[in-house]
């Protein structure tokens, strides 16, 4: 099986160039990236449903596009296992004109000729044709060649599909407002004493916090008030879960490299990794066991649970995990448009009111 490293585009060679992903210094940026974001302009308008409901309701999730590199036509099996992956796609309910490219390395575009040649230069393996690429966003116009290899493995390491991300999508549809997922450190790795105490204080730290949230954070008030409807028959609840990944698990291998890739550091000392999860299965941040915090896990929470600025998807930190879920459908019904997403004019023609954000640690 053939994982890849995360591939960052960079803006002058949006193919090819292989640049570290920079994650935050510390987590509690995360908080200050929304401060920015609710306070630019002269001020933010806010809406009183919660962000985590408004993503659910709202934000439309990122689409992928998948390349297929090949020289030869496909063979039977090979077409089957495609349409398998174009199933997944299509389950998601969204335009795939453009999700999934055919590259005859025979005469391929000058683009992804580069994208070819980087992967062969940069990949140590022997490469198996046909050969897949999923590139994905990861927000703030950042896209990653997510995964590649040998299309015989994209089913396996579950690229749209697997059973956490369908447990995932169950949770979010049912009225949880976060589900925190916790990918566990290798079993089959020595960690150090400081790491294993690191591991244990986030799983005590994610407990206590939870106990907490449920019996002190409130839900805006305002909410189904002009401006604050709710648009689903799913219930408006505090809830918060975790779900948890074994690193051995075969089936999730897409999401525990994609994890680990955006957290290097913390993945070879053999730390537990912890992804807050909200709306249309939207990653908010992977933050190592070490950074973890109680005071950390309700700044987030309070701001997640808090009224939404109700700005653009694309402004917020995070970004979407790759699922097959029609969240349309599953929302408001086969047929029914979602609700839309209030533009600028809505917001400059509204009285502004300032939000406070929580500061992290």
């Amino acid at each position: 099986m053939v994982l890849s490293s995360a591939l960052e585009v960079s803006p002058s060679d949006p193919m090819t160039e292989r640049v570290p992903f920079q994650t935050v210094a510390s987590v509690a940026k995360v908080l200050l990236a929304f401060s920015i974001f609710v306070m630019s302009g002269s001020a933010a308008v806010a809406c009183n449903i919660p962000v985590f409901r408004y993503a659910l309701e709202r934000w439309q999730p990122d689409n992928c596009e998948l390349i297929l590199f090949h020289r030869e036509p496909l063979t039977t099996t090979q077409q089957t296992m495609l349409d398998q992956l174009m199933e997944q796609q299509i389950s998601r309910n969204e335009d795939t004109s453009s999700s999934l490219t055919l590259s005859d390395l025979a005469s391929p575009t000058p683009a992804h000729a580069h994208l070819w040649n980087s992967i062969r230069t940069n990949f140590n393996q022997k490469i198996t044709e046909p050969y897949l690429v999923v590139r994905m966003k990861l927000g703030k116009g950042r896209v990653v060649n997510g995964w590649h290899g040998p299309l015989s493995d994209a089913i396996e390491v579950g690229i749209l599909d697997s059973p956490i991300r369908r447990e995932l999508s169950k949770r979010l549809l049912s009225g949880h407002s976060v589900v925190w997922v916790v990918v566990r450190a290798d079993t089959k790795t020595d960690s150090l004493p400081a790491t294993q105490n690191f591991n244990a204080k986030a799983d005590a730290a994610l407990k206590t916090s939870f106990s907490w949230l449920t019996n002190n954070l409130e839900l805006p008030e305002g909410i189904g008030l002009p401006g604050s409807e709710l648009h689903s028959e799913i219930p408006l609840l505090l809830k918060f879960s975790t779900l948890e990944i074994s690193r051995e698990d075969v089936k999730e291998s897409f999401l525990i490299n994609l994890f680990s890739e955006l957290q290097p550091a913390a993945t070879a000392r053999g730390e537990n990794l912890i992804v807050p999860v909200f709306g249309r299965g939207r990653a908010l941040e992977v933050i190592p066991a070490s950074v973890l915090t109680s005071s950390l896990i309700r700044d987030l929470t309070v701001f997640l649970s808090g009224a939404c600025s109700c700005q653009v998807k694309d402004q917020n930190p995070g970004f979407d995990l790759l699922m097959s879920v029609d969240w349309n459908t599953k929302l408001f019904g086969k047929g029914n448009a979602p609700p839309p997403v209030r533009s600028d004019r809505d917001r400059l023609n509204q009285k502004p009111e300032l939000l406070t954000i929580p500061t992290g640690n």
